[in-house]
């Protein structure tokens, strides 16, 4: 997910020259099934963000008037979808590793939008294509990553882990990524550390204790310059319940991006272009990256917007996992419901765009909009 906005610095500064430009991927291409066309929802939504315009989302009939077509900014399609991966590799490599973060981002090149929903890693879900291995047919979401890459062997399809995933999604919840973007933990924690750090605003205090960590780490609520190490547990941490854990993961991507556009970036732009270009996963070509980073320079934080599914969608069970040959806490929900929320995702009308959205996150009310500050 952090990696989506290092990929818009390389337009910005450069990194990637323009006399280069060409649509030849950096990597394989995802090969999905063409979506069928979508029928009109009958579900109500409710916006979940915050202050006063909590209410009911309806339908209403616009008057239709002659207006131009308005067209996409920086050369781009008028919409993007990504899958983003964050991988818990503990290497350079992605061999191995489950999806620790997944997230759909829509890019809007049009209205010069971004949505970012997180993806539950728990849920439990029919995994496609691998079944003559081990009879693998069902797993947590975040496996589907780890079943994909080379290090198992399992799957032969193009795009490894995030292709797996991609097909995962799709099959479950009618997700269709146009394209993908998978970084480890080590890439993220140099990638902070090249850019000098970050700061971060904490709306409540973290503290907890790990295996890696058997002293605890604790960090009180306030402002914080933070390193990529103490990013990457920030990120990491389930001190509430995972989707707190996304709240966190959320308010380092605002502070990342606040960054990456700010001038204090220029000095680092040596080693980040020698972290970047070998330890991420992607099917970007210079192309797209070059329109993303035209589009990251027009974006306010407040249409940076950040969204996750209803909590009360979801329930805590305990499944027994062939693989692991064990009982595995899980998250289950219906998934026709979840598909008509990605549905609109895709669309571009959830979240809503006219919602007032709170910049401040809280573990009290972790399903909640916010959006970036600038």
């Amino acid at each position: 997910k952090i990696m989506l906005w290092t990929f818009l610095l390389f337009g910005l500064i450069g990194g990637i020259q323009r006399n280069r430009l060409n649509q030849q991927p950096l990597g394989p291409r995802l090969d999905l099934p063409t979506p069928t066309p979508s029928i009109q929802s009958t579900l109500k939504m409710f916006p979940i963000g915050t202050g006063t315009n909590n209410v009911t989302s309806t339908p209403s009939e616009i008057p239709q008037t002659a207006t131009s077509t308005p067209q996409p900014a920086c050369g781009g399609p008028a919409a993007m979808n990504i899958l983003v991966v964050g991988s818990d590799a503990r290497g350079d490599h992605y061999l191995y590793g489950l999806a620790d973060a997944i997230r759909l981002v829509r890019v809007d090149f049009v209205n010069k939008r971004l949505a970012i929903l997180e993806v539950p890693r728990d849920l439990w879900v029919d995994i496609p294509g691998i079944s003559d291995h081990y009879n693998i047919t069902q797993g947590k979401m975040n496996q589907a990553y780890l079943y994909g890459n080379k290090g198992l062997g399992y799957y032969h399809g193009p795009g490894e882990g995030p292709g797996l995933l991609a097909r995962t999604l799709d099959l479950n919840l009618g997700a269709h990524p146009d394209h993908y973007l998978a970084v480890n933990m080590i890439t993220f924690r140099n990638i902070v550390d090249a850019v000098g750090g970050i700061d971060v605003y904490l709306p409540y205090g973290i503290s907890v204790r790990s295996k890696e960590n058997p002293k605890g780490f604790a960090i009180p609520p306030g402002q914080h310059h933070i390193d990529g190490e103490t990013a990457l547990w920030i990120a990491r941490i389930r001190q509430y319940n995972v989707f707190t854990r996304a709240e966190n993961q959320n308010i380092v991507m605002c502070a990342l991006r606040k960054k990456i556009l700010s001038p204090a970036i220029v000095p680092a732009v040596p080693e980040l272009i020698t972290t970047f270009q070998r330890y991420v996963q992607t099917d970007f070509s210079p192309e797209q990256i070059n329109q993303l980073a035209c589009l990251a320079s027009q974006i306010h934080g407040g249409d940076v917007v950040f969204a996750s599914f209803p909590i009360e969608l979801f329930k805590s069970v305990k499944q027994y996992d062939p693989q692991l040959k064990a009982t595995t806490s899980i998250l289950d929900a219906d998934k026709n419901i979840l598909r008509d929320y990605i549905d609109r995702f895709q669309q571009g009308v959830w979240p809503d765009p006219n919602l007032f959205i709170d910049t401040t996150p809280s573990p009290g009310n972790v399903d909640a909009e916010f959006a970036c500050e600038d």
